[in-house]
């Protein structure tokens, strides 16, 4: 009996039971789990170590995650090329203000669709899907002639306007994203409140609203980060008009030799990977460090959202 009962707990603690998970399954999820948090990270480490490296330690095959110093002048020189207070404020400009015109008018939209009923709705679903669908390179030109047709172009007014009309980038997303929110809302609260007297904006803005807080947050963090990411669209559209830190990065080597011309400087001051990478890691500083302070909102709203497949 007693070693039926030992042999019952070595098996409940090998393989799990119905309460618990065994120790073979933790050993191999916590290894799985590691072995993906590695592939993600490994880039940003080995980022930050080399753009710590001083050219003595770029040169030397000895030096390869631990540098002998802690040199600061590749980001005082990424820095310097960079413009990055004004890169910064444009970058911020660029993307914060059209996401949060954008998420507005996605959840307008996807309450519209969630709680009414009309004709047509079937088509905007389709056109909505369409948007997301086709590539942008198929429509910027159309886009771009249209723009200018207007005197858009080379200003902010080419992000602004396309959101507030929910047009902005990848606004089919978040519209999906409102629309499954708004639908699992129930009924009886919108009918309560009708029957109270309240009318469709004060039923929106006292209990969808509230309920779909997670929804806003990931709408913001996604808007945010794609705006800042899309160079592409952004060049064409603003014509050079405004200069984020993403379009500053990808002429980082002209503006550093500009800045630091062949034949006047000493090796020390070439350019380097360091430096390189130092540019790199302040252009995602901002976004690190804005899902940091939001990191706790962020991981409740995806829990809550359910969009962790997106």
């Amino acid at each position: 009996m007693i070693k039926r009962f030992n042999q019952d707990q070595i098996k409940s603690f090998l393989f799990g039971n119905r309460v618990s998970y065994g120790l073979i399954f933790n050993v191999i999820l916590y290894l799985l789990l590691i072995a993906i948090g590695f592939i993600y990270l490994y880039p940003l480490l080995f980022m930050f170590v080399t753009s710590m490296k001083s050219p003595g330690d770029l040169l030397n095959p000895m030096v390869q995650w631990i540098p002998t110093e802690f040199y600061a002048g590749n980001y005082q020189k990424a820095y310097q090329v960079l413009d990055y207070p004004s890169k910064v404020a444009s970058s911020i400009l660029i993307s914060l203000v059209p996401s949060l015109f954008q998420t507005a008018v996605c959840s307008l939209v996807g309450y519209g669709l969630a709680r009414y009923r009309f004709p047509g709705k079937k088509l905007i679903f389709a056109l909505i899907l369409a948007t997301f669908i086709i590539p942008a390179q198929n429509t910027v030109i159309p886009q771009m002639l249209t723009y200018r047709e207007f005197g858009l172009l080379g200003n902010i007014y080419s992000l602004i306007l396309p959101a507030i009309a929910g047009q902005g980038f990848k606004s089919a997303i978040f519209i999906l994203i409102f629309y499954q929110t708004f639908l699992s809302l129930p009924k009886a609260l919108e009918e309560a409140a009708r029957l109270d007297g309240a009318s469709s904006f004060q039923i929106f803005f006292r209990i969808a609203l509230p309920a779909a807080v997670p929804a806003y947050i990931i709408s913001i963090i996604f808007s945010t980060v794609w705006y800042w990411n899309e160079t592409y669209l952004t060049v064409i559209f603003l014509e050079g008009g405004i200069q984020s830190l993403p379009m500053q990065l990808s002429k980082f080597v002209q503006a550093y030799e500009n800045l630091y011309p062949p034949g006047t400087v000493n090796i020390f001051d070439r350019l380097n990977e360091a430096v390189k990478l130092s540019g790199t890691f302040l252009n995602i500083l901002p976004l690190l460090l804005l899902y940091f302070v939001l990191q706790k909102w962020f991981v409740e709203s995806v829990e809550r959202s359910g969009i962790a497949g997106e």
